[in-house]
């Protein structure tokens, strides 16, 4: 299918990867140098799951946690999008979990390390490996947890706030279901509604529940 670069994110319209499977993939990813942030990061933080996953879903980028595991959401985010998850009907043994940009960036303060948002370029940069990993497992249904996810995959002309909970087609026959990042509901503790935050959110992934049966 013709790629449409106007309308989607860089990847899904841009050049990829190419490698035989996920673990091939995974292997020349390991050495990566195509933006800085590999420089202060632990190692790379490749997407997991099974190869056959009908389910994929991509956040931001790894976190310390992740940084210093070299696995993706086994933070405290990771925890609380395992447990709307299973609130949700949805099986994360049987999804595959990634992020838009593989390698951890920060901000040292003192001992602790502050997650700083990762910029366009080094978004366009990671898509690389991002557009390779959903063309080898050919999903059913792409998840995009929040708004770094959905400019890689769709680009600026969808958004969270716009288009939260809706399924917006993307070529390859799959959908892309748009919704928060759950480290959005552990900022917001203390203040406003988490709880209605929350049981949005897990009603936002049940509908991918729904889709798939």
């Amino acid at each position: 299918m013709p790629r449409e670069s106007a309308k989607l994110g860089p990847a899904l319209a841009g050049e990829h990867a190419e490698a035989p499977t996920i673990a091939s993939l995974r292997r020349e990813a390991e050495g990566c140098e195509r933006c800085d942030l590999y420089k202060n990061a632990t190692q790379l933080v490749f997407g997991e799951g099974p190869t056959d996953a009908r389910v994929v879903l991509v956040g931001e980028q790894p976190g310390d946690r992740e940084d210093l595991a070299g696995r993706p959401f086994v933070g405290p985010a990771g925890r609380l999008l395992d447990e709307c998850m299973h609130e949700a009907g949805i099986d994360r043994s049987e999804c595959y979990l990634t992020n838009a940009v593989k390698h951890f960036k920060f901000e040292p303060r003192g001992k602790r390390r502050l997650h700083s948002r990762p910029n366009a370029g080094e978004v366009q940069a990671c898509a690389w490996w991002l557009g390779a990993e959903i063309d080898e497992l050919r999903p059913e249904i792409v998840v995009a947890l929040g708004a770094t996810a959905l400019m890689s995959l769709l680009g600026r002309g969808v958004g969270v706030t716009k288009n939260r909970g809706q399924f917006v087609p993307a070529p390859g026959g799959f959908s892309v279901l748009v919704t928060i990042h759950p480290s959005y509901l552990l900022r917001i503790r203390g203040r406003g509604d988490p709880e209605a935050e929350r049981a949005r959110f897990v009603d936002d992934l049940a509908k991918v529940a729904v889709r798939i049966g």
